[in-house]
């Protein structure tokens, strides 16, 4: 039944009701993002006129100056993206082996190996630190880098696994079959046949993972010293004195590092859906 000829008016108002609930949800969304933005272009002064005033109040870009000035963020920057790419690099790498064995060969304990990964992939950190902390220190990997990639393993491989395992069961069966006939062993029929197929469901869970170790900040804070992430870095950022708060090159700070990221989602948008939404429904 076509609403929109039998009874425009309510048609006419559910579309109304519609938009407003997209506008209502949006805005509520991006104003705070929106507002960071607007704080970051803002002097310290201004931080304390009315609302109205603030936001027509003379812009100046000083923050982003003192922000890329500042070396310690420069190198947590540098260190983000070492322990961010080291970390989606292995999770990828084993999360596809074991993604491979889970979805498409048949053994005992594997509903039991899937719950397990599962449980772990929401075991909340803080169980996990004191342990973790230990082991790191015994083996001297204080304020190295590497403590962090293997530590982001924790919650990078079970969700990589996790949502691999679910593509890989409903890549159709003939390929590799194809590929067998052909001669190829299965380590080639994953890389040359499956991981083209799976690169949807790679790119997607590839990007979540990075954004994750991206903005971690609990282990980052623990395992290292001196060589600081920016999440960590950012949030030990201080004034003149121990009484000023430079919010301005603080939301400057937070806007440099999460635009990369919105960079990101919007470039591989269409491989995040077509990865999200893959394994929702059995054709």
């Amino acid at each position: 039944m076509n609403l929109k000829r039998t009874n425009p008016a309510l048609y006419f108002l559910q579309r109304i009701g519609f938009y407003l609930l997209v506008a209502i949800i949006t805005i509520y969304l991006m104003v705070p993002f929106l507002w960071a933005v607007l704080t970051s272009f803002r002097k310290s002064g201004d931080l304390f006129l009315q609302p109205l005033q603030f936001i027509f109040a003379p812009s100046t870009i000083n923050n982003y100056r003192d922000v890329f000035a500042n070396e310690n963020f420069i190198h947590g920057l540098g260190y983000s993206l070492l322990v961010a790419v080291g970390a989606v690099a292995i999770s990828l790498l084993f999360g596809s082996f074991a993604a491979y064995a889970l979805g498409r060969f048949r053994f005992k304990g594997k509903s039991m190996i899937m719950y397990i990964i599962l449980a772990v992939s929401v075991f909340p950190q803080i169980a996990v630190l004191g342990g973790l902390f230990t082991l790191i220190r015994n083996f001297n990997m204080y304020n190295n880098p590497l403590a962090l990639v293997f530590s982001y393993l924790i919650f990078t491989i079970p969700f990589t696994v996790w949502v691999l395992t679910s593509f890989v069961r409903d890549i159709p069966g003939e390929l590799e079959e194809a590929a067998l006939v052909d001669g190829a062993s299965p380590l080639r029929t994953l890389f040359s046949v499956l991981f083209p197929v799976m690169m949807p469901a790679l790119v997607t869970t590839g990007l979540l993972a990075f954004i994750n170790a991206w903005n971690e900040y609990l282990f980052a804070l623990t395992f290292m010293g001196t060589r600081r992430t920016v999440p960590v870095v950012i949030a030990n950022y201080s004034g003149a004195t121990q009484f000023d708060q430079p919010w301005g090159q603080i939301m400057a700070a937070s806007i440099v590092v999460t635009v990369p990221l919105i960079i990101l989602v919007l470039v591989f948008q269409r491989n995040i859906v077509s990865g999200l939404t893959a394994g929702a429904v059995k054709g």
